[in-house]
This record gives C-alpha cells, sequence and structure tokens, in this order.
C-alpha cells in the first residue's frame, strides 16, 4: 500500500543518513589521524621568528626553514614578529591551534624573560612543546680599542679599580648581551654600568667611538669589526675556545673559572601538538643540522648546529630558566 512504500522509504532515508554520518565521522577520524602522522604537513608551515628580519636568529631561521621544507616537502612561511623583547611573537605561537602548522624559533631571551618580566601571557615551560634546540654560540666581549685592559684579569682590576665607572652597552634590557655581562659582575665582584640600546649596531656604533666602554656581543655582529681593527677582542664567553676565532681566549680560561654563557636558538611548538608530529620535524631537523652546508653557514656566523631530542631540549630550557633567573635576581634587573 501508499503507507508502507512512505515507512520504508522513510527507513531507506533514515539508513543511508546514519551511514553517511558515519562514513562522514570515519572520514574525519582518518583526515584527523592522517594529519597527525603519515598525511602531515599537507598545508604551508609558519614559522614565527620574535625578532626583525636580517638580525642572527631571523639567519638562522631562514636557512633552517629553507633546508627543513625541502626534509617536510611543504612549504615554510617565515612570519617575523618583533616586540616587547621577544615576548609579542611567543605569545602569538602560545595560543595558536597545537597542529604542527605554527612553529616558533626561541632563543635565550626567552629563558631569561620569566624572571625579567612581571607579567607574561605566556610560559615558555608550559605552554610549548620541545622540539629540538637549533644552535649554540659563544658571546664576545668586545672593547673600545684604547680601553686600558687586554684581557679577563686586566678588565677586572680595571673595572675594580675605577668602581662603576665602566660602562657596558646591551642591545637591549634583559637581553643575553646585558645578563652575561651582569653574570661576569656577579662572578667577578665588578660594578660595570649598563647602558641599554635598541640593538646591538648602535650599541657597538658607540663602543668603537668610545662613548661606551665594551660589549658582550655575538659574533656574528661584533667580529667583522674586531677583524678591521675598530673594536678589539677580550673573550668569549663558551666553556671551549670558538672554531670561527680559535685564537681568543674563553672567560673562564683567562681569569674567571666556570663562567658560561651562551645565545642559543631552538624550536618550538604549541603545547598539545601531536607527539608523531613533534617526532616528524625532530627526525628532518636531525638531517637538516647534520648536513655539511648548514653547519658551514652556521660556522661562518659563530654558531655550531645544536640537534636533540625534544627530551633534551625541554631540559636544556628548564636549566637556562633556572640560571638566568638567579642572574637577573642578582642584578635586580626588571622590565614592564
Amino acid at each position: 500500500t501508499k503507507m508502507d512504500y512512505i515507512k520504508q522509504s522513510s527507513k531507506q532515508r533514515r539508513a543511508i543518513g546514519l551511514a553517511c554520518a558515519t562514513a562522514c565521522a570515519l572520514f574525519a577520524c582518518s583526515s584527523a589521524l592522517a594529519q597527525a602522522s603519515g598525511g602531515y604537513p599537507n598545508k604551508p608551515i609558519k614559522l614565527v621568528v620574535p625578532y626583525p628580519p636580517g638580525g642572527p636568529t631571523d639567519i638562522v631561521a631562514r636557512v633552517v626553514a629553507q633546508k627543513l621544507s625541502e626534509q617536510l616537502g611543504q612549504s615554510i612561511i617565515i612570519d617575523n614578529r618583533p616586540g616587547a623583547g621577544a615576548n609579542l611573537g611567543a605569545e602569538a605561537v602560545a595560543r595558536s591551534p597545537a597542529d604542527g602548522y605554527t612553529l616558533m624559533v626561541a632563543t635565550t631571551a626567552h629563558a631569561i624573560n620569566p624572571a625579567l618580566f612581571s607579567k607574561l601571557n605566556y610560559s615558555i615551560t608550559k605552554d610549548f612543546a620541545p622540539i629540538s634546540q637549533l644552535t649554540a654560540g659563544p658571546l664576545v666581549i668586545v672593547a673600545t680599542p684604547n680601553l686600558a685592559a687586554n684581557n679577563v684579569k686586566e678588565l677586572i682590576a680595571l673595572a675594580k679599580a675605577k668602581n662603576g665607572e665602566i660602562n657596558f652597552a646591551s642591545s637591549g634590557n634583559g637581553q643575553s648581551t646585558h645578563l652575561s655581562a651582569e653574570l661576569f659582575n656577579a662572578m667577578a665582584g665588578t660594578k660595570m654600568n649598563h647602558i641599554p640600546y635598541k640593538g646591538s649596531a648602535p650599541a657597538l656604533t658607540d663602543v668603537m667611538s668610545g662613548q661606551a666602554d665594551l660589549m658582550f656581543d655575538t659574533m656574528l655582529s661584533a667580529m667583522p669589526f674586531v677583524k678591521g681593527g675598530k673594536l678589539k677582542a677580550i673573550a668569549v664567553t663558551s666553556a671551549q675556545r670558538s672554531p670561527v676565532a680559535p685564537d681568543i681566549p674563553t672567560i673562564a680560561e683567562s681569569g674567571l673559572p666556570g663562567y658560561e654563557a651562551i645565545a642559543w636558538n631552538g624550536l618550538l611548538a604549541p603545547a598539545g601538538t601531536p607527539k608523531e608530529v613533534v617526532d616528524q620535524i625532530n627526525a628532518a631537523l636531525k638531517k637538516v643540522l647534520e648536513a655539511p652546508d648548514v653547519k658551514q653557514r652556521f660556522d661562518a656566523q659563530g654558531f655550531a648546529a645544536q640537534w636533540g631530542t625534544p627530551a633534551d631540549f625541554g631540559k636544556f630550557v628548564q636549566s637556562e630558566v633556572d640560571k638566568w633567573a638567579k642572574v637577573v635576581k642578582t642584578s635586580g634587573a626588571k622590565v614592564d
């Protein structure tokens, strides 16, 4: 009858609807699984650099992005988000979807900032999933050529004799170029006076002209002026001498045993990013950082390529946060 036909059609429609719903759910589930494993990445990846273009971190990011893109078979877009002591970019990434499509290059500053800023809208240890360290490299103490100190022992003696009259420049309050010098002050018992600048370039200009006495700066920024005779190099901040300038002694070997401060870069994703995705990027990074041409490019800039497991990098970040918290406390540095 007509009524039976309507009932039968209604059942068929419900059955088809249920089948469609099940199929859609299975498709969504399989898509999510694919994305979290073999299907990743299936769209471009954004790499946030919390610094302006052209600086040391940006250079590292662009070398890594190009090579990582080749390994993952997907384009990687650099997104420079400078501002607020590298916190602006970090905050944006911390709030991004945890799907592996937004990553960030972190630096020493991100380990310093938790102690330096009274209010941060993110936690470097809780809101991010560590992927791997990328680079590590020393800073170098460079001085105006006529400074009456040519080594660390002489610098400590001069700083003590002039008590508060020796000025050191930095690329900004709370940057590694500032706190590496404060660590030196704390360990040597000196009182060198801090003058913050907006970036390395203006700071180095004033050291060259004698407006400031010295600076702890990256080798990438400072060494061209040392080679040009406009600055003199006193020591490097790493535990071992740098292969880029093996004739420059370390601070530890030339008057301040136990001193070590390095500038580093690492790769982070938002917390909650699937482990499969983190491991996939980490494995690709291992190949990138072991490539001879990448090592050569970093060596030329005073960095060493530094791959590690996500767990290794997580422990390293925590140890850096703890280390710099003590230096910030001792120096009394604060930024709001």
